[in-house]
C-alpha cells in the first residue's frame, strides 16, 4: 500500500475489515455502485449486457474474480488441452477489456461474505467493497469424491490429482502430460470424456472410470450411453462403469487408483471430472437462502431485494441449470431489469438443447431422453457398428426430445421443432433419415431458406434466423461481421456452419469477403494508406480526433484506439496530442502486468550489457522493493517481477536507469553473442552494433513487437536467424540482415535481405525496413507474416533500388521519430499523466520467490 493508502488506514483507524476499500469520490460520482461476485461467462456476459444498454453511465462496476485471469470460454478448455487451440485464444474479456470501459476487475480476489445490512463485500484480502445492487454469479466447482489419499494432510490435493474446470488446472495438465505414461478419468460425463480423449492425443494411456451404469447418464438414455461407450472403447481408451474409485495411491505423487470392486488402475495421473457442484458458499455465510443452489424469483433476486444470483449458482423454480445458454438467458434479463431497460423482464426457465463432440463423437440431444408416458411415441434408429443412435420422444404432436449420437444432419430441424414447436411429418422416420428421391428436401427436413425467421440458431446466445438475416439487411456483409454483431456462433462454436449458411442465404450469394479486414482498426472504415492520408490532410493529431472526424457517427471504439495511438505516435512524432485511454495497459504504465495484476519491470541493458554498478543498483532496488522474483529473460536482460503498481515511479527513480522497453508494441531489445573482442570465433563486433541499433531506435512504436540480435559469426549464438530482424557478420566486414524471422508460437527462419559492407549501412537498412513496415503492417501484424505478404524481392526493390522513390522519405519518417523518443520512466517518475495512472492496485495471488538457502 502506498503513503496515502496507509495514512487514511490511520485516519480511518476503527473502520472494520479493511473498509478503507470505500471509495472518497461519492460527492463526485453519483453513480450506483454495481458489483458483481464471479468472473465466469455470466459474470462477464451479464457485466457486457449492462454496458450494451448505457449502463456504464448508471453504475460503477466492480467485478470479483477469484481467478487471476481475465474473462474466457470455459467450453473451450477441452480443446485447449487437447493442443488444438491455444489458450491466448479463448480469452472473451481480457484486462484491458475492463479498463477500457471503466469496470474494476479486483482479479484474484475472492469475496468472502456479504454484510446486507451495511451492503458492503467483503474479501479475502481484507478488504470491503459497498454495493447498492450485488449480483452472485459465483458458478460451480469440481466435486471430488471422498476418496482415501486424495488430499494431502494440509487438505491440498495429491501431486497429480487435477480437476477439470479452469485454465490453470489445464495448465497444470498440460504441464504434467509429458512425464506421465498412465491416466485414469474419473467421471464420464462430457468433461470426463473430453478429458480423456485430449489426454490420449498427448500419448497416454487413459481408462475411464463412471460412477453410473452407462457414459453420460444426464444427456443419454441406457442404449444411447452403450453406443458411445463402443464408440470411445474404439479409440483405444478403457472403460469402467457402475463401479466407484474409493482410494488413490501414492505418496509423494499418485501411483494408482483403487476401485470399489477390489481392482487397482495404476496411473500416474488422475483427473476429476465426476460432476460440479454450485458455489453457493459466499451466499450461505451471508444468510441468504440456499436450497442446491442460491434460490431467486423470475427476476433473479435472492430473498434480499438488492441481491440477485445468475448462472450455475442460482436455483430458480427448483431448478439448476448447468449449461451456458441459460446463464447468458439470466444475464440478458437482469441487465434489462437493472438498467431500467424493462424493469419487469422476467425469466421463466429454459428449454435445453446443446449440440457438441465428445471425445470425437457428435452428440446432440434436447429434452427428454426417453418417454416419460404411454401415450408418447418413441423412435430409435440404433446402428452401434456405425456408432450412431438415433432418438426422438414425440408428445401430443410435439417433438419433445431427440438424441442424436454418431450423426448431427438432422439437429437444425429438430432443434427448431423442439424450440418452436413446428409441425412434424406423419411419417416420424422422416425426422431421422431422409426419405427424398434427389428432386428437393426430405419430407418434414426444413432447408435454410424454408427455417422460419423466429428458429433459433445459436443455442448460447439465443440468436434466431431473423436476427442473422437482421444483420445482414442491415449493412453486414460477410460472416465474421454477422456473429460480431449478433453473438451468433461466440458460444460453443457448433452453430457456426448455419450460421454461415444463413448468411450465404440471406445475401443471396453475394457475400463480400469480411470488409472489417482490410481496415487498418474495426472502428474506422479505412484501409492503412488512406487512413494515413485522411490523417495528415485533416491535421488529426489525437485519438478522439480521428474517431471524431473518420468513424461512422463518431463514435469511439475501444478495439481500435491502441492502434491508432500507435499510428499517430509514428506520423506525427513530438507533435502527437497523447490520450491515456487510447494506450494499453502496459503502455499506460510502462511496464509489463502479469497474471496477478503486478508488474514486471526490466531496466535497459544495451545489447545485453551492465556493470557491477548497474547490478548493485537493480539488487538493492529489489531488495527495497520486496520485489518477489528477480529473473534473466531470453533476451538477455533482468526482469524484476511481482511489482506493486503504486511503486513503479518510486522505484524507477531509485533504479535511474532508462526503460527496457520489455512491454508495449514497439522496438524491444537487440540480443548480442560476445562477438570479435572475446570470442575467438567472432568475425565481428556484434556487441557494439547491437548496442548501436538499440539506442538509436528504442521505443520506437511499430505494429506489433520488433525483436532484434546480432551475432559475430554464423554459429548464430544470440540466434539472429530467427528475429524480426537479425544481423550475421560474415567476415571481412561484412554483414547479412535477415528479416521476417521468429522463434515463439511461429518459428521461422528470416529471409536474407542483403548483405551489407559496414555497420552504418546495417543501421541504415534496419531503420528503413523498420519504417517501411510501420508504414505498411496491419495492426498486430508482426514481421514474420508481414515479409511473406509483401514478398522478399519486393522489399529489396523498394528498400535497396529505391522502386519506389520512397527511401529518403523512409529516412526522414524514422528520424522523426527517433527525435521525438523521450524515456518514460524519466517522464512519469516525477508526474503521473493522469491522477489514476499509478493508482494502488494490490498483489492479488503470491508469486513463487527464489529460493534462499
Amino acid at each position: 500500500m502506498g503513503g496515502l493508502g496507509r495514512e487514511m488506514t490511520a485516519i480511518l483507524g476503527g473502520r472494520p475489515e479493511g473498509l478503507t476499500s470505500l471509495r472518497f469520490d461519492d460527492d463526485l460520482d453519483t453513480r450506483a455502485r454495481l458489483v458483481v461476485v464471479g468472473n465466469g461467462m455470466a459474470g462477464a456476459r451479464f457485466v457486457e449486457e449492462v454496458l450494451e444498454r448505457g449502463g456504464g453511465e448508471q453504475f460503477r462496476i466492480t467485478v470479483f474474480g477469484e481467478e487471476p485471469h481475465g474473462n474466457y470460454n470455459r467450453i473451450m478448455l477441452s480443446p485447449v488441452l487437447a493442443g488444438e487451440e491455444h489458450e491466448d485464444d479463448i480469452v472473451l474479456n481480457s484486462h484491458d477489456w475492463y479498463a477500457d470501459n471503466g469496470v474494476t476487475l479486483r482479479a484474484g480476489v475472492l469475496a468472502t461474505r456479504i454484510d446486507t445490512a451495511a451492503k458492503l463485500v467483503y474479501a479475502a484480502d481484507g478488504t470491503a467493497t459497498p454495493y447498492d445492487h450485488l449480483v452472485l454469479a459465483t458458478g460451480s466447482y469440481s466435486f471430488i469424491p471422498p476418496m482415501t489419499g486424495v488430499r494431502t494432510d494440509d487438505g491440498e490435493l495429491r501431486p497429480g490429482v487435477h480437476g477439470f474446470r479452469t485454465i490453470d488446472e489445464t495448465r497444470a495438465m498440460l504441464d504434467a502430460v509429458g512425464r506421465c505414461r498412465k491416466a485414469v478419468v474419473m467421471g464420464g460425463g462430457l468433461l470426463g470424456l473430453e478429458a480423456a480423449r485430449a489426454l490420449q492425443g498427448h500419448g497416454l494411456q487413459v481408462e475411464l472410470v463412471h460412477a453410473m451404469p452407462h457414459l453420460m447418464n444426464m444427456q443419454l438414455s441406457p442404449e444411447a450411453g452403450a453406443v458411445l461407450e463402443r464408440s470411445v472403447e474404439s479409440l483405444g481408451i478403457s472403460v469402467h462403469l457402475d463401479v466407484f474409485a474409493t482410494e488413490v495411491f501414492g505418496t509423494d505423487h499418485v501411483e494408482g487408483v483403487g476401485l470399489a470392486d477390489g481392482r487397482r488402475l495404476d496411473a500416474d495421473l488422475l483427473v476429476v471430472a465426476a460432476g460440479v457442484r454450485p458455489n453457493t458458499d459466499i451466499a450461505v455465510r451471508s444468510g441468504l437462502e440456499v436450497e442446491r443452489g442460491i434460490v431467486v424469483d423470475d427476476q433473479l433476486r435472492t430473498d434480499d431485494p438488492d441481491v440477485y444470483a445468475i448462472g450455475e449458482c442460482a436455483q430458480h423454480r427448483g431448478e439448476v441449470y448447468g449449461l451456458v445458454a441459460p446463464a447468458w438467458e439470466h444475464a440478458t434479463v437482469l441487465a434489462d431489469v437493472l438498467t431500467g431497460t424493462d424493469p419487469t423482464a422476467e425469466y421463466h426457465g429454459s428449454r435445453t438443447a446443446t449440440k457438441l463432440k465428445v471425445a470425437g463423437v457428435d452428440v446432440a440431444t434436447m429434452g427428454i431422453n426417453t418417454p416419460e408416458r404411454d401415450d408418447d411415441e418413441f423412435l430409435v434408429i440404433s446402428e452401434p457398428r456405425r456408432g450412431v443412435h438415433l432418438s426422438v420422444v414425440i408428445r401430443d404432436d410435439r417433438l419433445v426430445g431427440a438424441t442424436l449420437l454418431g450423426d448431427t444432419r438432422k439437429v437444425a430441424f429438430l432443434t427448431q421443432a423442439f424450440d418452436r414447436g413446428l409441425a412434424l411429418p406423419e411419417e416420424r422416420i422422416k425426422l431421422l433419415v431422409d426419405l427424398s428421391d434427389g428432386a428437393g428436401s426430405a419430407s418434414g427436413m426444413l432447408s435454410v431458406a424454408e427455417m422460419p425467421a423466429e428458429s433459433q440458431v445459436c443455442n448460447c446466445n439465443g440468436v434466431t434466423k431473423g436476427a442473422i438475416c437482421g444483420a445482414v439487411a442491415d449493412g453486414c456483409g460477410s460472416v465474421g461481421e454477422v456473429m460480431d454483431a449478433t453473438r451468433a456462433g461466440k458460444g460453443c462454436g457448433s452453430c457456426k456452419s448455419l450460421v454461415k449458411q444463413i448468411v450465404e442465404w440471406a445475401a443471396d450469394g453475394d457475400l463480400a469477403e469480411d470488409p472489417t479486414a482490410s481496415y487498418y482498426v474495426p472502428g474506422i472504415p479505412m484501409a492503412k494508406p488512406e487512413l494515413m492520408a485522411a490523417i495528415r490532410e485533416q491535421d488529426l493529431r489525437s485519438v478522439s480526433a480521428v474517431f471524431a472526424a473518420l468513424a461512422p457517427g463518431g463514435t469511439e471504439d475501444a478495439r481500435s484506439k491502441m492502434g491508432l495511438t500507435s499510428l499517430l505516435k509514428m506520423i506525427w512524432g513530438v507533435d502527437f496530442v497523447p490520450e491515456k485511454d487510447g494506450e494499453f495497459i502496459n503502455d499506460r504504465v510502462h511496464a509489463n502486468i502479469q497474471r496477478d495484476g503486478t508488474f514486471s519491470v526490466v531496466p535497459q541493458m544495451k545489447g545485453g550489457v551492465t556493470t557491477p554498478a548497474q547490478l548493485r543498483k537493480i539488487a538493492e532496488v529489489a531488495e527495497k522493493y520486496e520485489v518477489p522474483m528477480v529473473k534473466i529473460t531470453g533476451g538477455q536482460r533482468i526482469d524484476l517481477l511481482g511489482v506493486r503498481k503504486e511503486d513503479l515511479p518510486a522505484m524507477w527513480d531509485d533504479l535511474g536507469m532508462p526503460s527496457g522497453y520489455a512491454y508495449g508494441k514497439s522496438m524491444r531489445t537487440v540480443k548480442t553473442c560476445v562477438g570479435s573482442d572475446f570470442c575467438r570465433f567472432g568475425l565481428g563486433d556484434s556487441t557494439q552494433l547491437g548496442i548501436d541499433l538499440e539506442t538509436r531506435f528504442q521505443g520506437i512504436e511499430s505494429p506489433a513487437k520488433m525483436k532484434l540480435a546480432v551475432v559475430g559469426c554464423p554459429r548464430n549464438c544470440a540466434e539472429a536467424y530467427v528475429k524480426d530482424v537479425g544481423v550475421v557478420a560474415v567476415g571481412t566486414g561484412r554483414w547479412e540482415v535477415y528479416v521476417g524471422g521468429a522463434a515463439g508460437a511461429s518459428v521461422r527462419k528470416g529471409d536474407l535481405l542483403a548483405t551489407v559492407g559496414s555497420p552504418e549501412e546495417v543501421l541504415t537498412l534496419t531503420g528503413r525496413f523498420l519504417q517501411y513496415y510501420r508504414e505498411n503492417a496491419n495492426w498486430l501484424e508482426r514481421t514474420y507474416d508481414f515479409v511473406p505478404r509483401v514478398g522478399l524481392d519486393h522489399l529489396k526493390a523498394v528498400l535497396l533500388d529505391d522502386s519506389e522513390g520512397i527511401v529518403a522519405d523512409l529516412d526522414a519518417g524514422l528520424q522523426r521519430s527517433i527525435d521525438a523518443y523521450r524515456d518514460p520512466w524519466g517522464q512519469d517518475a516525477k508526474q503521473p499523466a493522469t491522477p489514476g495512472q499509478f493508482r494502488p492496485a494490490l498483489p492479488l495471488i503470491a508469486l513463487p520467490k527464489v529460493p534462499v538457502r
